[in-house]
């Protein structure tokens, strides 16, 4: 199992249940074919696991969305990009599959809105107030009938316990389903925000690098949710990579129902910060948990930068290790290269001086510094061997005395890697 370690944070208690954590959501998954049928021959599947998904709020949402940067972008972004537009930032229901990502096909437009009116028309609700997604093989025709069998065992289904089978219906080549929920307050309320998320390759900045569903019973305005959700996104998903490789389907929504009862948050101030923290919580610990589950992995990688002119700076140089094939494929090999950090902090487009550079590995088994000014450190290979067999590393680097800070987050690189997307589609 692809298990991370939960950052702990004072205020904010882990709990169970993922999108259906909060009050007033409900969740439901099966599988209905499309995972079959998208596959050029159509040979059965060895088991038939959950390949699409409902979700459902007792409340109308305010919502809010982040969408890849990729020109090429998935119908169902188009639509829900629509939907949401024509509802001033509300929403009531998530309609999304896996197998099939409905991208680059002359009907995916329609296919896209059919699958919202259908999952309107089950549960009594506008098609516009659907977000639908999916994700799978690109140019492949999406099997609507194959959708069509699915809405009404999707619509019966629906539970405040179906968080589990939803997060596995949006799995692809994920090994595992990802979750994470938390409890916190707002003034005398208790609130929640809980998410899912899926995605193992495919996985670069920017925005947003896989599918990610987030729910909360904190009542908060659909224009600051937007604002949380971007400010977050920016230091998480956009900081994630697993292969350089952008998607066209990626995208971030969050529905707020307001269920807790708090004041709504209309306006920054202390109970934003509170949220936007939850939210941040939420958002980070998925990001962990999609980098160390990319494809062929076998470790968590994360990238810290301090002492940058400015966060942005940070943010520029931590991408450039976690994105450094090379330096990637020296932690599969337990390899204490610092060559290889050295190159890819080098070439990062951030201004810092490489004599006041300094660099440690660290993992459960201990920590080593093994460049300090710019120049590698004499160090025991035995001990760093130690530190790298573990199954997550964190590589921290100073690179001077500004504020700036980052973490970036991704993974190593695998002969798995290459097998798994060498017959990706067959």
């Amino acid at each position: 199992m692809k298990e991370i370690t939960l950052k702990q944070f004072d205020g904010y208690t882990y709990v169970e249940g993922g999108v259906c954590a909060a009050k007033g959501f409900k969740a439901s998954g099966v599988y209905c074919g499309i995972k079959n049928s998208a596959k050029p021959d159509g040979n059965e599947p060895k088991a038939h696991k959950n390949d699409i998904a409902m979700m459902l709020s007792d409340r109308v949402c305010s919502a809010a969305a982040v969408y890849t940067q990729n020109k090429v972008k998935g119908a169902p972004i188009t639509v829900t990009k629509a939907n949401l537009e024509k509802t001033g930032g509300k929403a009531r229901a998530v309609i999304v599959n896996s197998g099939n990502a409905n991208t680059g096909n002359a009907d995916g437009i329609e296919k896209a809105m059919q699958m919202c009116s259908l999952t309107a028309e089950a549960l009594g609700i506008q098609p516009q107030e659907v977000i639908v997604a999916s994700t799978g093989v690109i140019g492949q025709p999406l099997n609507i009938d194959a959708v069509k069998s699915a809405i009404k065992p999707l619509a019966e289904g629906l539970s405040y316990t179906g968080n589990a089978e939803a997060a596995t219906a949006i799995m692809t080549t994920d090994t595992v389903k990802k979750e994470v929920a938390v409890q916190f307050c707002i003034g005398s309320k208790v609130c929640r925000i809980g998410g899912m998320g899926k995605g193992s390759g495919m996985i670069h900045p920017n925005m947003a690098t896989t599918l990610n569903f987030i729910t909360t019973d904190c009542a908060v305005s659909a224009d600051m949710l937007q604002k949380a959700l971007s400010e977050v996104v920016k230091v998480t998903y956009n900081c994630l990579s697993v292969d350089g490789d952008q998607s066209t389907n990626d995208m971030v929504c969050v529905m707020a129902n307001g269920m807790a009862e708090n004041d709504e948050i209309e306006a920054d101030g202390e109970d934003f910060e509170v949220f936007k923290k939850a939210l941040y919580i939420v958002m980070m610990n998925i990001t962990r948990m999609l980098a160390k589950d990319g494809e062929g992995a076998t470790k968590l990688l994360e990238c810290t930068v301090t002492g940058a002119e400015s966060d942005d700076s940070a943010i520029v140089i931590a991408k450039s290790v976690i994105c450094s094939s090379l330096f990637k494929a020296a932690m599969f090999g337990e390899d204490a290269n610092c060559g290889r950090i050295l190159c890819a902090v080098g070439y990062a487009d951030a201004q810092f001086d490489i004599a006041d550079v300094d660099v440690y590995l660290s993992s459960a088994a201990g920590k080593l510094m093994v460049c300090e000014k710019g120049s590698q450190l004499a160090f025991s290979e035995e001990k760093a061997a130690q530190i790298l067999a573990e199954d997550e590393i964190y590589i921290d680097i100073s690179v001077g005395n500004g504020s700036g800070k980052a973490t970036a987050y991704g993974c190593d690189l695998t002969y798995d890697y290459v097998k798994i997307n060498g017959d990706y589609r067959t």
